[in-house]
C-alpha cells in the first residue's frame, strides 16, 4: 500500500520522538535526585517496549500499571504504546478487590506495581489469573521477594536490542483503558484512541500556555485520565516532567522554588491543602499557572490561590472526555473586575478547548439547546475528538451514554449570554470528595451486606476539606447492635477508603407513597445553611 503524502495516522507516541530528537540533551525527566535527558528517557521507553514484547506482549495486549507518579509511569504512557498494546493505568487508592476487577475485565497480561502496593497485590494475586507477570517498582520500600516476578530497573537491564515498534493500524485504536466507577457502582473501562490523546495533549498545552520553557510539577496523578493528557502534552511541548511521589504541601512549595515550577495541575482539594498550610504565604506560587478541575472551585479557592501568586485556569471535563474539555477563558474585560467579581467568574466551566470544538451542548429533554440566558438548566452533552471511543467491553452503556449522536455527560448545567457554561447540578448522584467519584450505589450495596443493616441510603454531605464526603442513613435490622464505626470499618475493609462514608446516621428514611427514598429530601437537611458546590 503505497503511503499518502498527505497523510500520517495521530499519535502521542510521535511526541517523544520529535522531543528526542530536538531536544535530546534537555532534562525530560525529574525526580528527587535522578535527571533524565530526553535521549535517557527516550531510551528507557525503548527498553521498556523490548522488555514486554520479550515477555510476550503485542498489539492490543493490555498492560496494567498501579505506580504512584514516578519515572516509571511516566515511562508507561510511552513503553506499551510502541507495541500497539493498551496501558490500564489503575487508582492507587483502591482496594484488592477493585484493582483484581479492573485486571480482570480488562484482560491485562501484565501488571507493573509499586513495592509500597505489595500488601494489595499479595491480596488479589490469586484471583487474576490472565495476569502473566508481575513486575515490581521498588522507590521507597524494599522488593517484595514472595511476589514472583522481576523488578523494574532488572526488568528493563534484561530487555533485548532493537527498537521493538509497532505502528498502529489505525489513529483510532485504543492506546488507554481507564476505568471510572460512574454511577452505576460498577467501574467501567473508557477507552482512549489515539487521536483523541495526541489532540487532546495539544489542546491542554495550548490552552494552558506550555513551550519548551515549561517545567511541569506532577501534584495530579497520572492514573486520573491519564493525567489530564499530560503525560503526552509535557513532552509535546518540549517541556520537563518534575514527578512527585506525594502531593504534600512542603514538597510542592520546595520543588516550585528549587526546580522554578511554571506550570501544574490540581483538583481544588490539593489547592485548599496549599492555602491552609501553615508554610503557605504571598509568593509562594509565583509564576504557577495551575489548572485546576474535578471539582469546580469555589471563588475563594482561586483568590487565595492567586494571592500566592499563581494564575488559576480552571476546565471542566470527564474520564469520558480524556479530562478538562471546557475551559474558563480569560478575557480583557476580566481585568477590570474586582478580585471578587473575577474569582466568581473564573468559577464557570466556561467554553470547549480549542481542540474541542465545536462539541459542547447544553440541551433539554428533546435535545434542544437551552437558551444563553444563565436560568435555564439543561444536560451537558459532547462529541469531537475530545469524547472517548466507548466503555470498553459494555455495548449496552456506550449506546447509552451516545444517546443522539452526543456522549451524555449526567451534569446539569446553564449557558450564559456570552455562551460560558455553569454547572448548576449533578443529574446523577455521584458523590465527587476531593476531585475522585464516588458512586453512592456502591457505597451502598457494600453496606447493605452488612448483616446489621435493613435499608441505607448514602449522599454528599459538605466537607471543608473535600468539598464533600460520603454519609450513610440507615435504617438497623429489628435486634440489630451495629455502631457508625462498624459501619465505616466494614466498608473500609472491602472499598478504596475514601469511598467509606465519614458519618453514619441511623433511623427512618423519607420515601415516596409508592417506597422509593428520597435522597433530595437528605440532602437538602445536609446542605441547608451552606453553599451548595458541585464537589
Amino acid at each position: 500500500m503505497t503511503r499518502s503524502p498527505s497523510y500520517e495516522t495521530l499519535s502521542p507516541a510521535q511526541f517523544l520522538d520529535r522531543s528526542t530528537g530536538v531536544h535530546a540533551d534537555k532534562t525530560a525527566v525529574v525526580y528527587n535526585e535522578i535527571r533524565y535527558t530526553y535521549a535517557q528517557f527516550n531510551e528507557r521507553v525503548r527498553r521498556l517496549a523490548s522488555a514486554l514484547k520479550q515477555v510476550g506482549v503485542g498489539s492490543g495486549d493490555r498492560v496494567a500499571f498501579f505506580v504512584p507518579n514516578t519515572p516509571p509511569m511516566l515511562e508507561g504512557h510511552y513503553g506499551p504504546l510502541r507495541l500497539g498494546a493498551v496501558l490500564v493505568p489503575i487508582n492507587i487508592r483502591l482496594s484488592a478487590r477493585e484493582v483484581a476487577y479492573i485486571l480482570n475485565h480488562s484482560g491485562a497480561r501484565v501488571l507493573v506495581f509499586d513495592s509500597e502496593y505489595a500488601p494489595t497485590v499479595r491480596r488479589l494475586i490469586g484471583e487474576v489469573p490472565g495476569v502473566e507477570k508481575f513486575i515490581q517498582v521498588v522507590d521507597t520500600e524494599p522488593k517484595a521477594d514472595d511476589i514472583a516476578g522481576p523488578d523494574y530497573e532488572e526488568f528493563l537491564a534484561d530487555a533485548p536490542a532493537g527498537d521493538p515498534r509497532t505502528d498502529l493500524e489505525s489513529e483510532l485504536d485504543t492506546i488507554a483503558i481507564n476505568y471510572t466507577s460512574g454511577t452505576t457502582g460498577m467501574p467501567k473501562g473508557v477507552e482512549y484512541h489515539a487521536r483523541g490523546a495526541y489532540l487532546s495533549a495539544l489542546g491542554e498545552a495550548l490552552e494552558i500556555g506550555m513551550s519548551w520553557r515549561s517545567k511541569y510539577l506532577w501534584t495530579l496523578p497520572m492514573f486520573h485520565c491519564n493525567g489530564w493528557c499530560f503525560t503526552w502534552a509535557v513532552t509535546a511541548v518540549g517541556g520537563t516532567h518534575v514527578c512527585l511521589r506525594r502531593a504534600d504541601a512542603d514538597r510542592v512549595f520546595g520543588l516550585v522554588k528549587d526546580e522554578a515550577i511554571s506550570h501544574m495541575c490540581a483538583a481544588p482539594t490539593v489547592l485548599t491543602t496549599l492555602y491552609t498550610s501553615p508554610l503557605a504565604g504571598q509568593g509562594m506560587l509565583s509564576g504557577v499557572r495551575i489548572m485546576t478541575a474535578g471539582a469546580p472551585p469555589a471563588p475563594q479557592v482561586i483568590r487565595s490561590i492567586e494571592a500566592m501568586g499563581a494564575e488559576v485556569e480552571h476546565t471542566y471535563g470527564l474520564t469520558e472526555t480524556y479530562g478538562p474539555m471546557t475551559i474558563a477563558e480569560g478575557q480583557p474585560t476580566w481585568a477590570d473586575l474586582s478580585v471578587e467579581d473575577r474569582a466568581k467568574i473564573k468559577a464557570r466551566q466556561g467554553v470547549p478547548f480549542i481542540t474541542g470544538e465545536p462539541g459542547l451542548r447544553v440541551v433539554d429533554d428533546q435535545m434542544n439547546d437551552v437558551p444563553n440566558d444563565g436560568k435555564t438548566q439543561g444536560e451537558v452533552v459532547m462529541r469531537g475528538n475530545m469524547v472517548m471511543s466507548g466503555y470498553y467491553n459494555d455495548p449496552e452503556a456506550t449506546a447509552k451514554a451516545f444517546a443522539g449522536g452526543w456522549f451524555h455527560s449526567g451534569d446539569l448545567a446553564v449557558r450564559h449570554p456570552d455562551s460560558y457554561i455553569e454547572l448548576r447540578d449533578r443529574a446523577k448522584d455521584v458523590i465527587i470528595s476531593g476531585g475522585e467519584n464516588i458512586s453512592s450505589q456502591e457505597v451502598e450495596k457494600v453496606i447493605m451486606e452488612h448483616p446489621g443493616v435493613m435499608e441505607v441510603s448514602v449522599v454528599g454531605v459538605p466537607d471543608e476539606k473535600w468539598g464533600e464526603v460520603p454519609k450513610a442513613f440507615i435504617v438497623k435490622n429489628a435486634g440489630a447492635d451495629v455502631s457508625g464505626e462498624e459501619i465505616i470499618e466494614f466498608c473500609r475493609d472491602r472499598i478504596a477508603h475514601f469511598k467509606a462514608p465519614k458519618h453514619v446516621e441511623f433511623g427512618e428514611l423519607p420515601k415516596t407513597a409508592t417506597g422509593k427514598i428520597q435522597k433530595y429530601v437528605l440532602r437538602e437537611k445536609e446542605w441547608a445553611g451552606h453553599e451548595r458546590r458541585i464537589n
